[in-house]
């Protein structure tokens, strides 16, 4: 079994890293044309699922961008994702549902950092209001255990060992529809291996050269996202989604 690392929390010099990742977003300028030539959407619904400690407007240069591609696509609308996973996992999975029954379709989803394990969540209990997802950054294994948050979670009082073993034990149970996971060995808040999911059996990793907080920004992230979810995309050595 690969030993995953702990990051260290986000002090200065690590931070100041992480925030000089967000200079890729000048990369969505000058990749502008190509990103616009993507394929459409033809109004399949997405709904996009910010990280820890942040809301919608994290995720609004990603949803404009699909939104240009046309698709039907909004935010969680739940504010602040401010990690309480035992609380979400129930209410994102609720979203998802409703939203599923008034398309008439299924859902796309998209999820960043923890955001996307909540989707992920939201698609092991409801399979059927799920077209496929897409996550970026997002730990699959240990909870918050192999983050930066590691430390502050064990200050409010987490057992981050027990926090793994329900991560595990709800792993038991598989996500059957198609998943995309993009990953960075970059990322200096979620260490790259918790982000490999060695348990769906429809899963696709692709590794991409972005900070953590970069990866909302990052072109190249934006083109993968577009790649795997537009109707008709056929996953590497698999069948059209």
């Amino acid at each position: 079994m690969t030993t995953i690392p702990t990051p260290p929390p986000l002090r200065a010099g690590r931070l100041l890293r992480e925030l000089a990742g967000l200079r890729v977003a000048v990369g969505l300028l000058v990749r502008a044309p190509s990103l616009a030539r993507q394929s459409r959407g033809g109004g399949a619904p997405v709904l996009v699922v910010p990280g820890f400690g942040a809301g919608d407007g994290s995720t609004s240069l990603l949803r404009g961008y699909l939104a240009l591609l046309g698709y039907r696509v909004r935010g969680w609308g739940l504010g602040r994702n401010r990690g309480n996973v035992g609380a979400l996992i129930p209410r994102v999975t609720e979203l998802v549902t409703a939203l599923a029954a008034k398309e008439g379709q299924r859902l796309r989803l998209v999820g960043w950092s923890l955001g996307g394990y909540l989707v992920r969540e939201a698609a092991r209990e409801r399979p059927e209001a799920v077209a496929r997802i897409v996550t970026f950054g997002s730990p699959v294994v240990g909870g918050p255990k192999y983050t930066a948050t590691a430390d502050a979670y064990r200050r409010r009082g987490y057992d981050l060992d027990a926090i793994e073993a329900e991560v595990a034990a709800r792993g038991r149970v598989p996500i059957t529809v198609p998943i995309t996971a993009i990953y960075s060995r970059n990322d200096g808040v979620v260490a790259w291996q918790a982000c490999i999911d060695h348990a769906s059996p429809q899963v696709e990793h692709v590794e991409v050269r972005s900070t953590h907080l970069g990866l909302g920004v990052d072109p190249e992230v934006f083109r993968i996202v577009a790649e795997h979810l537009a109707p008709g995309w056929k996953p590497e050595g698999g069948v059209g989604w």
